[in-house]
């Protein structure tokens, strides 16, 4: 980001929920953020925001009907951000397991999603992270607490980077079990905790990120 130009980021509507506080977030964050699931805005935009409530199945199926699939590799290709949030994180995976069904995510990352081994689920609430080396996310907020509402995650980070390619910056946290708050992984980042909806950090966290943009 450069000079006092504001970022464009278009949040791709694709049916996911109520994702008007992510647009809200980004924009109190310095952003020109809109909701868009217009083809061109999603793939030209600076940054391409992909949230994601609810299912694993289906929200990869309503990303494929809306070729957000497509979307999201194009931009990759071309070195372009995008920021996964929640169930928009985890289909970045190879797969997700849900109710003994193994379904294909977009195989962006390798690896299963898998449901925590906690006593208590879903894990709802404010929770703190362990941010990874070299993080530009957690830049400044590295001991705040975040806004997590899931029962599934990625227990497990299987990418073997070849220099010279960096090795991703990856965030833990735990309920139950360890399991993957955060990735960084060149253009493409992911929350598995919900950034609009955790206060000041939650912005700080969308201010780092745009500030790559």
């Amino acid at each position: 980001m450069s000079g006092s130009r504001r970022p464009t980021v278009a949040v791709f509507d694709y049916g996911s929920g109520n994702v008007h506080s992510a647009v809200k977030a980004l924009i109190r964050a310095g952003a020109d953020a809109e909701l868009t699931g217009d083809r061109t805005a999603a793939l030209e935009a600076d940054g391409l925001v992909v949230p994601g409530v609810g299912a694993f199945a289906a929200v990869r199926e309503a990303l494929a009907a809306h070729r957000g699939d497509e979307i999201i590799e194009r931009r990759l290709a071309g070195g372009r951000a995008v920021l996964g949030i929640c169930v928009g994180m985890q289909v970045l995976f190879a797969h997700g397991v849900e109710r003994g069904a193994e379904v294909d995510g977009l195989g962006e990352w390798p690896g299963v999603i898998t449901e925590l081994d906690a006593p208590v689920l879903p894990h709802m609430g404010w929770n703190t992270v362990e941010p990874g080396a070299g993080s530009v996310l957690f830049r400044g907020i590295e001991h705040e607490r975040f806004y997590f509402v899931h029962s599934f995650a990625a227990q497990s980070w299987e990418l073997d980077v070849i220099p010279p390619f960096p090795e991703p910056s990856l965030t833990w946290a735990t309920h139950g079990s360890r399991f993957l708050a955060a990735v960084e992984n060149g253009p493409l980042s992911a929350t598995q905790f919900h950034p609009e909806k955790s206060g000041d950090a939650g912005i700080q966290l969308l201010r780092n990120w745009i500030s790559t943009l």
